[in-house]
């Protein structure tokens, strides 16, 4: 076998998956896709090992967000999903928006049961 190719022979999923784990769940759920996405394990392998080597450019925290955003929208995300999220900074919105609202709902006026006169 070409040394190239010894090296995979090191590789399985369950590594995969522990690695991903390390990073978050949503991050795992897309690895686990990847390798169930293929008729054989090994041809996913380098797919993986793209998402989970993007670590090192944006960091755990940022991609975990960005496996979540492409999850939200399709069953299955491929690397080009994550990497396009990543590069356009698109989970960084996500996140600015849920601490918007956060503060907007503790100015808001809301209405009770009692404004309205019936009881709780």
């Amino acid at each position: 076998m070409p040394e190239k190719h010894k090296a995979y022979s090191e590789w399985n999923a369950e590594r995969f998956l522990s690695w991903a784990k390390t990073i978050g769940e949503n991050t795992r759920i897309v690895i686990n896709t990847i390798l169930s996405s293929h008729k054989i394990e090994q041809q996913g392998y380098r797919s993986c090992i793209g998402v989970l080597k993007l670590v090192d450019k944006y960091g755990a925290q940022r991609l975990e967000a960005a496996c979540a955003k492409a999850l939200s929208y399709t069953p299955s995300p491929s690397y080009k999903n994550i990497d396009a999220i990543l590069k356009s900074g698109s989970d960084k919105e996500d996140s600015k928006k849920s601490e918007k609202t956060a503060i907007d709902d503790k100015y808001s006026f809301i209405r009770g049961a009692e404004y309205y006169g019936r009881k709780k």
